[in-house]
């Protein structure tokens, strides 16, 4: 017996039900994507915002990581990464873009991860951001440092100066610019009558009293320094 065409337009229904069905799912979808992304990236707002505020960091800083965020997102490369790290290194990169660089135990002192997380994220982020960071100096931590030891302007210029000589002179090379930084400021600190002990100097720049010893000698006796202790 001929159906008269029923069964088509049943099939017919069936498929355009499924296909609703499918739409609406991942209309679902999208939107459950769209509110977790938001989600993220409000909370990684807040994770720079805090973080800026406790290295009491400049807002062209924080709107400058804030950029770096977003470009990361763009790129999807946030996904399958851990925010806290990914928020840490941008705002480390950020900056030294900005000529204010922190060291990784100060980003690591007020992170929620551990300095090898933010480490490896820098790294990344560079690499996959196509980010190009001039190698930071010495002079750029001066300032702050001479600032919670409390050092006086005198130390500070002095300790500029005797970071412009050593780089004349190219003992900077192959160094760290955070160790020949905490010996200058050492020496310039003696020098100006405002001496630190090592261990002082070690507590702020977290540079093991080691590493300042082997600097400060190095500078001292290649740049003709006299110290008396």
């Amino acid at each position: 017996m001929h159906d008269k065409g029923l069964s088509t337009v049943v099939s017919r229904g069936g498929s355009q039900g499924q296909e609703q069905h499918k739409i609406k799912t991942l209309q679902q979808r999208r939107h459950t994507t769209t509110n977790t992304n938001e989600r993220s990236f409000i909370f990684a707002l807040s994770e720079i915002d805090r973080m800026a505020c406790a290295l009491k960091l400049p807002v062209n800083i924080r709107e400058a990581a804030s950029m770096l965020y977003r470009q990361a997102m763009k790129k999807h490369l946030i996904r399958g990464r851990s925010i806290e790290g990914i928020t840490s290194a941008i705002l480390y990169i950020s900056c030294r873009q900005c000529g204010v660089p922190r060291t990784l135990e100060e980003m690591e002192d007020i992170s929620r991860v551990e300095q090898k997380e933010i480490s490896r994220s820098y790294r990344f982020l560079l690499r996959e951001l196509g980010v190009k960071l001039s190698p930071a100096s010495p002079v750029d931590f001066v300032p702050r440092f001479c600032s919670l030891l409390e050092l006086g302007s005198e130390t500070r210029i002095r300790a500029i100066e005797i970071i412009k000589k050593a780089t004349e002179a190219e003992l900077t090379n192959g160094r760290g610019p955070i160790g020949i930084a905490a010996a200058a400021i050492y020496i310039a600190a003696i020098l100006s009558g405002q001496h630190r002990t090592q261990k002082d100097v070690s507590v702020v720049t977290g540079v093991t009293e080691v590493t300042i010893r082997n600097r400060y000698k190095e500078l001292s006796q290649q740049l003709n320094i006299d110290i008396l202790l």
